[in-house]
């Protein structure tokens, strides 16, 4: 049946996934309009509620994973920056935008290539940033529009 696929149609085909973004926030309704918001851009949708349970989900699906979209303040000991600096130490190909409406990033809280996002935010600031911020290839149909 694959042999039926011209090259040019698979690959479209295999372009109209999206890619799958990560959302980490330890409250609920602000999880719930965050995971609204970068559906909306396009992504396929991994949700996390503290910095462990993003950990176990990057463990399992890093290579489908393009972006982490995460608080700062989280419960279990460890913040959002904790999260962003191992995700980028250890899955360098995840963009990371680190939101917070509490406090601002010092020197060394972000790593490298991360952004930073003062909150409330809205779905065009968000959307924005993340056409700053992913390549073109990592982008889902609807942001490039």
């Amino acid at each position: 049946m694959a042999a039926l696929i011209q090259p040019g149609r698979r690959l479209a085909i295999m372009n109209s996934i999206p890619p799958s973004a990560l959302v980490a926030d330890d409250d609920p309704m602000i999880l719930m309009d965050a995971c609204e918001i970068v559906e909306g851009a396009g992504f396929k949708l991994l949700e996390a509620m503290t910095v462990a349970q993003a950990i176990a989900v990057l463990e399992r699906h890093s290579a489908d994973v393009v972006l982490l979209f995460t608080d700062v303040q989280m419960p279990g000991g460890r913040d959002g920056f904790s999260l962003a600096r191992e995700t980028a130490e250890r899955w360098s190909h995840i963009q990371i935008v680190v939101a917070s409406g509490q406090m601002t990033p010092g020197p060394g809280d972000l790593p490298d290539g991360a952004t930073f996002i003062a909150k409330p935010f809205s779905a065009r600031v968000v959307h924005d940033r993340l056409r700053a911020v992913l390549p073109d290839e990592h982008q889902p149909e609807s942001l490039r529009q």
